[in-house]
């Protein structure tokens, strides 16, 4: 199973409150085909960002030995450093020498980029629970507009938008402001709009702006992966015009742009979602759906004989649509029933192929499910965050609003599929290997109320180390061991970069969790405090060299990777059971800060791990976690509360309650 990577996103502006302005509509009227007119275009910065930079092998190897201390005897240490030691004179060398050498005959690219898409690409594993994750938007905040039929024209509308503004190069580039009072004003756009692309990035670093890179944000749109043989393939048409529906295992498309490249009314979108919402056809008896959550090798079969079926053309309408709106027939319950029916559902009413699946449950819930393998998560978020303004501030609907009078059984098409014996066949076993898989991963979620960001930061803590911390002291607790952590860090900053990974646990986080769970009454308030300022710093150190391409996980990825590719027997490096280990994430983290997201999450990434996705708000701290049998993310997240009730506690010079 190879290790997922959600998202590390940059902060955002403010949450959007129930005061949200809100320009009148009258139905049926023309949408603004744009979410905003950007000063600079989207583009402007992508020829001139830097290059994501090739670690020295030294540091590397320093990085890597430093993150197995926690987790290795002194004898396990003492052999993989002798390995270490053998790699970086020897074969690691020549391996790395190749790279820089090859990265340079590559400029146009990153050294991670190719075998990053060949990892996923080539995984076989169903990307359900092992790839895709998922994020849960807020309610809108004007509840009446949370109308399942409201919500869902009002979503599609604005994404129709930013799919506009994106390919009309006037969505605002992605930029990391440290000084926005300097570089986030008009003043400084319409300078820097003047300043050649080639030299555009050096200019924002000038006033401490730091723009992203925005290659992924293209297959948002139109884009499915499609499962081959050994390897699947990314497959864009950004021609088609149509959007397509999932409802109770149903599939329609009608169009969302005209043949002008204009947004259709949003009183048409209205009448053609309420056409498909009033259809009473029962479940189809075999639905092609569950296809997709299969091994990509079965599916790659599977589908072939769809094709030779007489169903390429209807497949050509599923793969090459707009986006994939998914209307369930049901409301959700609670968090974690929504954690449920965004991260898998019930398998019928998901494309899990597609690049992204906008879900709505009846009462309005929604979330965005999304594929891995396209992108990280700072484009899905860029996308999350402009959509959700959007509809809630500028909606193109009412509740009030009444659909078009149009005749929709004409406009919307209902796409059946020719099944044989064998198809029939396929898809019950991928139902029943569905069902089973998904019954076991159980959810749990918890808010800490007693504080967030603005306590710690008083503190001069890192939140996101007081979080990373907790997860030490609660495993430690819960197993009395170390393991190996993951904690997504997004490589944006750089041309074509993808994620590195923080490696949480360290020497600091082991002695601090140590002294918290096992010995509290040894230590006073002040000796904890100290402790947990060491922790915070050395994650700040971790975080920052990771964001600035230094970690060490994706440099020895590639140089394993090109030792495979060049027909070079496995470097002993790589054979050590250390290095498994490592690479065996127990905990699989990913934060999620973003005033609209209610929630996120993903499955854990090793069969006895936990899948940890967190935000670290204001005043509170919210997580999310999985797990399969073996693992009880219940017990689990009670030790992370009793830790940051005791890290709380020593902050406020408390003693330790045991």
């Amino acid at each position: 199973m190879v290790t997922r990577l959600l998202l590390r996103p940059w902060a955002r502006g403010p949450a959007v409150g129930p005061a949200a302005p809100c320009r009148p509509l009258s139905a049926g009227s023309r949408p603004s085909q744009y979410l905003q007119r950007s000063l600079v275009p989207t583009m402007h910065y992508q020829d001139s960002l830097p290059r994501l930079p090739i670690p020295k092998l030294e540091d590397t190897i320093r990085r890597y030995l430093n993150a197995q201390k926690p987790l290795l005897d002194d004898s396990q240490f003492r052999k993989t450093e002798q390995l270490c030691k053998s790699f970086e004179s020897g074969i690691g060398k020549e391996l790395h020498e190749q790279l820089v050498a090859q990265d340079k005959q590559n400029k146009h690219t990153s050294y991670i980029s190719g075998p990053w898409f060949d990892m996923y690409l080539t995984a076989r594993d169903s990307i359900v629970l092992n790839f895709n994750p998922f994020m849960a938007f807020n309610p809108d905040p004007k509840s009446e507009y949370n109308d399942q039929l409201t919500r869902a024209t009002n979503l599609t509308v604005s994404a129709v938008r930013f799919l506009k503004t994106l390919r009309a190069g006037l969505l605002e580039p992605e930029v990391f402001h440290l000084n926005p009072a300097k570089s986030d004003t008009d003043t400084f756009k319409r300078l820097i709009r003047f300043v050649p692309s080639s030299l555009s990035w050096y200019g924002a670093y000038l006033v401490n702006a730091y723009p992203l890179d925005m290659s992924q944000y293209f297959r948002l749109f139109n884009s499915t992966r499609l499962p081959r043989p050994s390897r699947d393939e990314l497959f864009t048409d950004d021609k088609a015009r149509h959007l397509l529906v999932l409802r109770k295992g149903h599939f329609y498309v009608f169009d969302v742009l005209d043949q002008d490249g204009n947004i259709v009314s949003p009183s048409e979108i209205q009448a053609h979602l309420k056409y498909i919402l009033s259809d009473s056809s029962p479940a189809p008896e075999f639905p092609l759906a569950y296809l997709t959550s299969e091994n990509r090798d079965v599916w790659a079969e599977l589908r072939q004989k769809l094709v030779n079926g007489g169903n390429e053309e209807t497949l050509r309408k599923v793969d090459s649509a707009v986006f994939c709106l998914c209307l369930d027939d049901f409301p959700i319950k609670d968090l974690i029933h929504l954690s449920h029916s965004m991260l898998h559902g019930d398998g019928t009413n998901r494309w899990f192929d597609k690049s992204f699946n906008l879900v709505i449950a009846e009462d309005g819930t929604a979330g965005v499910h999304f594929e891995h393998a396209w992108g990280d998560g700072v484009a899905v978020l860029r996308f999350f965050h402009e959509v959700f303004k959007d509809s809630t501030q500028a909606p193109a609907i009412t509740p009030q609003s009444q659909p078009a009078k149009t005749d929709s059984s004409i406009a919307v098409q209902k796409l059946s599929f020719k099944l044989s014996d064998a198809l029939k066949t396929g898809i019950s076993a991928a139902k029943d290997k569905f069902d089973a898989t998904v019954t076991t991963l159980t959810i749990d979620i918890i808010r800490f109320q007693r504080g967030g960001k603005e306590f710690l930061k008083k503190q001069k803590l890192s939140p996101d180390s007081v979080a990373q911390l907790a997860f030490q002291m609660a495993f430690l607790r819960q197993y009395g061991q170390t393991v190996a952590t993951y904690e997504s860090c997004s490589t944006a900053a750089f041309k074509h970069g993808r994620t590195e990974t923080i490696r949480p646990a360290s020497v600091f986080t082991k002695r601090c969790s140590e002294a918290f769970v096992r010995e509290p009454s040894k230590h006073s308030a002040a000796e904890l405090q100290q402790m947990m300022a060491e922790c915070s710093k050395y994650h700040g150190r971790l975080t920052k060299e990771a964001a600035m391409g230094q970690g060490f996980d994706r440099h020895l990825f590639v140089l394993r990777y090109l030792a495979a590719a060049k027909g070079i027997s496995v470097p002993e490096l790589f054979l050590d059971p250390a290095y498994g280990q490592m690479n065996h994430n127990v905990l699989s983290t990913s934060t999620l800060s973003s005033p609209e997201v209610s929630l996120g999450g993903f499955a854990p990434v090793v069969p006895d791990g936990f899948g940890v996705g967190y935000a670290v708000h204001d005043d509170w701290i919210g997580c999310n976690v999985s797990s399969y049998p073996g693992r009880n993310s219940q017990e689990f997240l009670q030790c992370v509360e009793k830790a940051l009730e005791d890290m709380f506690d020593a902050l406020e010079g408390k003693a330790i309650k045991t």
